[in-house]
């Protein structure tokens, strides 16, 4: 386990059940992006000195406060949980889906009350149909999103440390 908070910039991973990692790997690497693969559970990873596995215990929601602990400005967060994406876009990092959608300022508000409603549905007994499966498209979708992500920090004067 991995308890050293990261330096910015980097990229913290949701890993369960996360549909991209590969493609997070990629850009990471190919950036020089220190990224943390957080997950409650062995996860693979590549032996690479850029990407660390972070190995939290077992309970609800510890991954998540592992991760919205160190999120901030010059970090980009991949999740697909919303509320955890509240949390780290509060906190000034980016927030991106496995789809490729970015959790912004302007969008995390609506993105909450839409989890909320369907949950709502969901217990009333209303049947929702669940989430669209996962496509080639939102694979790429999400790899233009984080190089969008990783190019703004860049911009922004976030400058990844050299490798050691």
């Amino acid at each position: 386990m991995t308890d050293t908070p990261p330096a910015a910039p980097c990229i913290l991973v949701d890993a369960d059940a996360c549909p991209v990692k590969d493609e997070v790997y990629r850009v990471a690497l190919r950036h020089g992006l220190k990224t943390y693969v957080v997950a409650n559970s062995f996860i693979n990873v590549p032996r690479e000195p850029l990407i660390a596995r972070v190995l939290v215990p077992q309970g609800l929601d510890v991954a998540d406060d592992w991760i919205a602990a160190r999120a901030g400005p010059g970090i980009v967060v991949i999740t697909a949980d919303v509320p955890l994406a509240h949390r780290c876009v509060s906190a000034g990092a980016e927030a991106i889906a496995p789809d490729g959608k970015a959790f912004t300022t302007g969008s995390i508000g609506m993105a909450l009350a839409t989890r909320d409603l369907m949950t709502s549905l969901r217990e009333a007994g209303a049947v929702t149909g669940g989430p669209r499966p996962f496509s080639p498209r939102d694979r790429s979708a999400f790899l233009q999103a984080l190089d969008r992500a990783v190019m703004r920090l860049k911009r922004a004067g976030w400058v990844a440390p050299p490798p050691a």
